[in-house]
This record gives structure tokens, C-alpha cells and sequence, in this order.
């Protein structure tokens, strides 16, 4: 089987605590894989370990085939932080701020088709109407669909998202839901952090389950059960303590190769 993300023994501990425990977890090309789990799990913390925001214990990972450092092929990788703010002091547009996201360590100015690109990029998560506004002046779902679509620039191979939907209205749920399914449609394999399956359940064929930083679920996603079958139901609302080790801040790059 053909890897899009391979890691192997994973162990990770923060703060003297030990966060995950020896994971194991393969995601083959093409495979759509949602990663659940109750808040603390250890989710987040997994994902940042396998693009190397976070520093491992022991173990391996391994992205499009290529060991995790300047060796993989990060113009092909697309990864969105949790909750990360698009704004910053600079007046950016949202386009602009799309168009970073097509700079990497071997191109180090936008293409010529960058602008048309970044305005596709905003078409897919419903935002090519605010192009020109400053990110500062867009709502905190708005700047995080413009994260998502400073990923989808590249038109990459492997797309990681940490609860891409966390805070975002349930238009633009959908909306992105829709430019996911696109994605998927095309052959991107995605590895999603989700709180809950939510709009994004129609397009995750596998769940990977996690509790106290272990694997105890990989297979078919698990049905939800009582209040939360509802379709009226809050996906949104907090499940359990957040762990520390899955809030800390996370800077987005312009290509996190240079974290390792």
C-alpha cells in the first residue's frame, strides 16, 4: 500500500507528561481519514507531530514517502492549524494572504498565476466576494476559511486539518464540506481532526479514535448515539477538559519544512 503519511511508535510527552503513546497510524493515497476523539485525547498533538511542529520521543513519520524534514516534498502538503487566526498588524488582503500560501523553500515569489489561483482557491470555501477585503476586517470563521484556502493554493497531495469547522457558521461548514468532497474527488488524501463527524461525515469512509494519546478505534466511523444523532444537535459545544498540550499556540508558517 502506497503511504500518504506513515508513522510508526509515535511517542510523544510534554511537560513531563507522556501525550501519545507509541502510535501506530498509516493513511494510504487518496484515503480520507476523519481523527476523532473527546478534547485532551491527544488529536492536535498528533497532527502537529506529524508535520513537525511538535517534537517526538521516539518513533518515525514518514510524509509522501519521505522521512519527516527538509526531505518531504512540503509543496505538496497543505496543513491548517486549530484555530489560528488569519489577522495580523499587516493590512493583507485575503488574497494576498491566500497567495503566501503558494511560496515554499524553492519558490520564494508568487507565480505568474498565483493571483488566479488564490482566487479559485477562495471559490472553493466561499470567499472569492472578500478577496480584496484586509483579513483583519473578516469574522473568525471567515479568516479561517482564508487559512484553509492558503492550503488548497498548492492544490496539494496530502491536506492535514485540525478542526478546520471549530467556530465556523454552519453555511460555511457546507460550503467547505463541498470543497472538500471537490478534493476528494480529485485524489487528495486528508487527514481531518474533528471534534465530531458533523457536515463532514458523507466524505469519511475511516475514523481513527483516540483516548488518553492511544488508538482505541480504527475503522468504519463510530454512529453517534443520543443527544448527539440529533440532527439539531450543537457540534460545536465543548466535550471534557481541554489538556494543555492540545491548546498551546501554533504560528502558521509560509511552509513549515523550516520547523525541521
Amino acid at each position: 500500500m502506497t503511504a500518504a503519511v506513515r508513522a510508526a511508535g509515535l511517542r510523544v510527552s510534554l511537560g513531563g507528561a507522556t501525550i501519545l503513546h507509541d502510535i501506530d497510524l498509516t493513511v494510504a493515497d487518496g484515503e480520507v481519514v476523519g481523527l476523532l476523539g473527546a478534547n485532551g485525547s491527544g488529536k492536535s498533538t498528533l497532527v502537529r507531530s506529524l508535520v513537525g511542529v511538535v517534537p517526538t520521543e521516539r518513533g518515525t513519520v514518514e510524509l509522501l514517502g519521505s522521512p519527516l524534514g527538509r526531505s518531504v516534498p512540503w509543496h505538496r502538503v497543505g496543513y491548517v492549524p486549530q484555530r489560528a487566526g488569519a489577522a495580523t498588524g499587516i493590512p493583507a488582503t485575503a488574497r494576498e494572504v491566500v497567495v503566501s500560501g503558494s511560496l515554499h523553500g524553492r519558490r520564494l515569489r508568487p507565480a505568474r498565476d498565483a493571483r488566479a489561483r488564490a482566487h479559485e482557491a477562495l471559490e472553493l470555501v466561499g470567499l472569492a466576494h472578500v478577496a480584496d477585503r484586509a483579513v483583519r476586517e473578516l469574522s473568525g470563521g471567515q479568516q479561517q476559511r482564508v487559512l484553509i484556502a492558503r492550503a488548497l493554493v498548492r492544490s496539494p497531495d496530502l491536506l492535514l486539518l485540525d478542526e478546520p469547522v471549530s467556530g465556523v457558521d454552519l453555511p460555511s461548514q457546507h460550503a467547505f464540506a463541498a470543497a472538500l468532497g471537490r478534493l476528494v474527488d480529485s485524489g487528495t488524501t486528508i487527514l481531518v481532526v474533528l471534534h465530531e463527524l458533523g457536515v463532514l461525515a458523507p466524505l469519511i469512509r475511516r475514523a481513527v479514535v483516540l483516548r488518553h494519546g492511544a488508538i482505541v478505534h480504527d475503522g468504519p466511523p463510530p454512529r453517534p448515539v443520543g443527544e448527539h444523532a440529533a440532527p439539531d444537535h450543537d457540534h460545536e459545544h465543548p466535550h471534557g477538559d481541554l489538556a494543555a498540550a492540545d491548546t498551546g499556540p501554533v504560528v502558521l508558517q509560509p511552509d513549515v519544512r523550516w520547523r525541521g
